[in-house]
């Protein structure tokens, strides 16, 4: 039987929980602000081909910031560098409301790229719940991540409550994004938050040594090569899915399927993970994700998106949550704050060009040959974990 402190000690610290309800929080705002950006766009563009480039804007603003937060975390440390963030994301939000009732499309685009620039800071939380729990990185990370679940829920849901609440269209969900970024402003400026290291004495390693390091580069790979699989398969679904015949419904039913599916498994990834191990839970992840690509091979029916997708969502649990706690073994102390902002600038800039060129793919490719083509990165993901854990095996040897 545990005793009292036995089962005290197995317990997460309440910091994580607390990182854990400003990730919902920060999903929630980025997928509200996917869900009505594209059509604000449509509104103020000054013509159809420039439409979607306010989700262009905030993806990019999300991959700008992700080596600068590195380099905040070094010099003011976790706390003070997500509340910098959380208020450049506000006020990105005051540009963007401002812009939207004036009818400025460039000036939106300002908004969100600032908007987007808090989100790529707000990536940063799970590393700081490793920081608070170094003894139960796995769990804690994959706790946090499951803030997610809330946010695929809470996000459209907000979005459509708030569509009409002004008399301009979506300004009201503008007011409502703000609302979650003070709640997450408050929330974070309590929370005790370890530092990986003493600001002003982060030591930054010449990029050349990191790349000479087999668990570095396997880890950054399988976090960014599952992440770039995954969203160029999702952000081409809907298009496939209309080209099929599908009804919005029916789309909009399988994209909520596969959010899900991405999340939900974090209360579990952490104890898988600890049990089998990164490696084993990585390589599970890309057969799933292989899987899914297969798929597409059995289109068009309905069923064959709806398995495809939750497979593409679980694979993608499966490779960026233990590839994210994998990579924290990787690195010193002192390295933390680049190293890990580094791994984030090449994760989400692999997904900003994913997500631009989902569109020229699929109508180039098609939907069936576009996930073959995708099975190629899901076997140098594969290929480049083994090698780095054989690597690392016979130096430990």
């Amino acid at each position: 039987m545990n005793t009292p402190s036995t089962t005290a000690s197995q317990r997460l610290p309440a910091t994580v929980w607390g990182l854990a309800l400003c990730q919902a929080l920060l999903v929630s705002g980025n997928i509200l602000l996917i869900t009505i950006n594209p059509l604000i766009g449509a509104r103020l563009a000054p013509g159809a081909a420039l439409s979607t480039l306010p989700v262009a804007a905030q993806m990019l603003g999300v991959t700008l910031a992700t080596l600068p937060a590195g380099g905040l975390t070094a010099r003011l440390g976790r706390r003070r560098t997500f509340i910098v963030a959380n208020l450049v994301g506000l006020a990105g939000i005051a540009v963007a409301l401002a812009a939207l009732l004036a009818e400025s499309f460039i000036g939106f685009n300002l908004g969100t790229l600032a908007i987007g620039a808090s989100v790529g800071a707000g990536m940063l939380y799970r590393f700081a719940a490793v920081d608070a729990a170094p003894d139960k990185r796995d769990r804690a990370l994959s706790l946090v991540m499951a803030g997610g679940v809330l946010a695929a829920l809470f996000g459209p849901w907000l979005a459509t409550a708030t569509r009409d609440l002004l008399a301009v269209p979506f300004a009201g969900s503008l007011l409502g994004l703000g609302v979650l970024y003070l709640v997450a402003l408050a929330l974070v400026s309590r929370l005790a938050l370890r530092n990986p290291v003493t600001p002003g004495q982060a030591r930054r390693t010449p990029t050349m040594a990191l790349l000479r390091r087999p668990v570095l580069i396997a880890a950054v790979a399988a976090a960014a090569l599952g992440y770039t699989v995954m969203n160029l398969a999702m952000t081409a679904t809907p298009l496939a899915m209309a080209h099929q015949g599908h009804s919005f419904e029916a789309t909009s039913g399988v994209i909520s399927a596969h959010v899900l599916a991405m999340f939900a498994p974090s209360f579990i990834t952490g104890h898988l993970t600890r049990r089998f191990g990164h490696v084993a839970m990585i390589v599970t992840g890309a057969a799933l994700l292989a899987l899914s690509a297969l798929c597409a091979l059995l289109t068009p029916s309905l069923y064959a998106f709806g398995v495809g997708l939750v497979l593409l969502g679980l694979g993608w649990n499966f490779t960026f949550l233990p590839a994210s706690g994998w990579l924290t073994t990787a690195h010193r102390p002192e390295e933390a704050p680049g190293v890990q902002a580094l791994n984030d600038c090449l994760v989400f800039g692999l997904v900003t060009l994913s997500a631009l060129l989902a569109g020229p793919l699929n109508a180039w490719l098609g939907w069936s040959r576009l996930n073959l083509w995708l099975l190629l990165p899901v076997v140098v993901l594969t290929a480049l974990v083994l090698r780095g854990a054989a690597q690392s095996t016979r130096r430990c040897g």
